[in-house]
């Protein structure tokens, strides 16, 4: 079927991130699962083939692309079955890096943002804290200013890329306000700042996640990104990019994980015929295979009413709720289809179901995005 919202441009795009990780992902990524971490080496192959830059300036590097081509690359890279690889790259591109092109001044983007597209600077995003996830209002890490220098004090928690990241986007708290919240750009290596355990996690195996400890880390005044006290704003405002992003990630491992079961069910035999000539298994993946047209369709008319310039907190709240719970739907059935072998490690549906549990927590709990859209009824 085609994708009435993707130019012949959208397109090649799509089977050049398909044809990248057909070469330089699936044959190696299972290793990467066991290491905990996706080669350096790889991301750099990505910056260089033009991946990590698309929606940023030229002058940067950058494809000067809108959301929906942005969209495009992150819809093609989640066929991916491996969500660790995935997440490394999303939260690099479109979750972490947004935060220097939306706020930074044209001295910080000169300085970080050619490294970042080249896929030589891997970026992190460092919002959660022990008490304070989906509540960016809860945060307790502070900065206070001391003459030329910002000062940080703190911990964060569940941040990816968080261990071999070289450059962390940090939201802490620098004024009596509720949401006085201010966002600074650290480097790894900075005095203060250390990189504490790397998180053993149910799934996203290949991706590092690790929490962060900040002891009187001063960084330079300069670091600053955008205004004081206005970091709420920007993380709600980039929120809208993660959470497509997600939903894109979603969608990716549903049709992924219909394929497996389809090819599944047509060669496996129970009570001498194959479990597709059951109509309780084909309606159940042919429901599977509707919901997730519905929201995939969805998910392409947000990102092509951002490129429109509408608000769109509450449909993007909807539509990271809808795929978060999906996601979890589909896998688990797919993964029953499959029987026992559904439950083996390092199966691909076995993966796709654990990777998939997180998409209903991470970015925004499925509860926190339904009443964030309830309150815009």
């Amino acid at each position: 079927m085609r994708n009435a919202y993707l130019s012949p441009e959208h397109e090649l795009l799509r089977e050049q991130v398909a044809r990248f990780v057909a070469r330089e992902v699936e044959p190696h990524a299972a290793a990467w699962e066991r290491e905990g971490m996706v080669p350096r080496e790889v991301l750099r192959r990505m910056g260089a083939a033009g991946f990590f830059g698309l929606m940023y300036e030229g002058a940067y590097g950058g494809g000067d692309a809108d959301a929906l081509t942005n969209l495009a690359f992150a819809d093609a890279l989640a066929d991916c079955t491996y969500g660790g690889f995935v997440i490394t790259v999303l939260v690099h591109t479109d979750m972490a890096s947004p935060h220097l092109h939306h706020g930074g001044s044209p001295a910080q983007k000169a300085r970080w943002m050619p490294g970042i597209c080249r896929g030589e600077v891997i970026t992190a995003v460092a919002i959660t804290e022990p008490g304070a996830g989906s509540d960016v209002a809860g945060i307790r890490t502070t900065a206070r200013r001391d003459g030329g220098h910002w000062v940080i004090d703190g911990s964060k928690l569940f941040i990816t890329n968080g261990v071999h990241a070289d450059l962390y986007f940090v939201a802490a708290r620098t004024g009596p306000g509720k949401r006085d919240i201010s966002i600074l750009a650290v480097e790894k290596g900075t005095p203060g700042f250390t990189v504490g355990r790397q998180l053993d996690k149910t799934g996203w195996r290949s991706s590092d996640t690790a929490e962060l400890h900040f002891d009187g880390c001063r960084v330079p005044a300069d670091h600053l990104l955008g205004q004081e006290h206005r970091g709420f704003y920007a993380v709600m405002k980039n929120f809208q990019t993660e959470r497509i992003a997600l939903a894109a990630m979603a969608v990716g491992h549903c049709r992924q994980a219909l394929r497996l079961a389809l090819e599944h069910v047509r060669t496996r035999e129970a009570f001498g015929a194959p479990l597709w000539d059951k109509q309780a298994v084909r309606q159940r993946l042919a429901m599977c295979d509707a919901k997730t047209r519905a929201a995939e369709a969805y998910m392409w008319h947000c990102a092509w009413r951002v490129t429109q310039g509408h608000e769109i907190v509450q449909d993007v709240s909807l539509l990271k709720a809808l795929t978060g719970e999906l996601v979890n739907e589909v896998t688990a059935t797919a993964q029953q289809f499959h029987g026992g072998m559904g439950f083996m490690t390092g199966t691909p549906v076995e993966r796709l179901w654990r990777d998939a549990r997180v998409l209903a927590i991470g970015g925004g709990a499925s509860e926190v995005m339904l009443d964030e859209a309830a309150k815009r009824y």
